[in-house]
């Protein structure tokens, strides 16, 4: 017996065994999530951006994390981050966020650096709370939207229950893995991670309906052969996505943080999306199709 039939046995026995493994996942991240929307209110940490608040970039070499010890307690939820040049890595900038308005944030660092912010060497962005979050509401719909129209499309190509529902829950899944995960790293969420979630659910369908359309609409090869034919063409999708995001990550993150937290996303949310696609989908599928017959 040849390695390749001992693997497919081994899988034929225990596929339904291995869909514990993201079940377990899905259900943590569940829980979790439901706690920290008890404890803080909401889904995710938010920035500024989805909060409301001023953003100052001071370009002069200034220490972001003693600036934030130390104004602490005068500034409402201060954070910094350094922007460097891509080629150098020489420190140019240094971003400040706070919820403060900007008036007080500028009196305040005014006083802090002892000299006076201005367009040379200072740049200052306030967005008020309720733009804010009325933006983030109407992200929010765009991403309930995306993913209902989804699963109609998804319906309507393959006609049949459970093979469509396998679709969408592995979305919903990636989704949901990966917000938990952000969570815990504790990422604050802007504007432009939540379109990366609304970018996710693209990507986290292409590999599924490939996996789908193998195994239901095609009519050569045994159900084993179908999924590895499958399984060769979208991991290799998957990878090179993943390969690609990672590495613009490494590039952009010193200097660009929309950018940065964007492929974050993507990144986890990929990485999530191989999971449930070759352990969830495929399991349900041939749980699926072996019942059929």
């Amino acid at each position: 017996m040849t390695e390749e039939s001992k693997s497919r046995n081994w899988h034929d026995k225990h596929y339904k065994h291995l869909l514990l493994i993201p079940a377990a996942l899905l259900l943590f991240s569940l829980i979790y999530i439901g706690i920290f929307y008890s404890t803080t209110g909401d889904f995710i940490y938010k920035d500024i951006s989805l909060t409301g608040g001023t953003s100052v970039t001071i370009y002069e070499k200034i220490d972001g994390a003693k600036l934030s010890q130390d104004l602490a307690e005068k500034l409402d939820d201060v954070n910094t981050r350094d922007i460097s040049d891509l080629v150098t890595r020489e420190k140019k900038a240094l971003i400040i966020e706070t919820k403060s308005d900007g008036g007080e944030t500028r009196q305040i660092l005014e006083e802090y650096l002892g000299y006076e912010l201005n367009e040379e060497n200072s740049s200052f962005e306030f967005t008020g709370s309720a733009l804010s979050e009325s933006f983030f509401k109407q992200l929010l719909i765009a991403i309930l939207f995306a993913f209902i129209f989804m699963a109609i499309v998804v319906f309507i190509i393959f006609r049949t229950f459970v093979p469509s529902t396998a679709v969408i829950i592995s979305a919903f899944a990636d989704i949901v893995m990966t917000l938990a995960l952000v969570n815990l790293f504790g990422i604050k969420m802007s504007s432009a991670g939540i379109v990366a979630f609304l970018m996710l659910i693209g990507y986290s369908v292409d590999t599924d309906i490939l996996l789908t359309t193998r195994i239901l609409k095609r009519h050569e090869g045994t159900l084993n052969q179908k999924i590895l034919g499958a399984f060769k063409t979208g991991i290799t999708m998957t990878l090179t996505s993943l390969m690609a995001v990672l590495f613009a990550l490494v590039v952009v993150k010193s200097f660009s943080v929309v950018l940065t937290q964007i492929f974050t996303v993507l990144a986890i949310g990929l990485g999530f999306d191989i999971l449930n696609t070759w352990v969830t989908n495929v399991s349900i599928l041939k749980w699926y199709v072996e019942g059929k017959k």
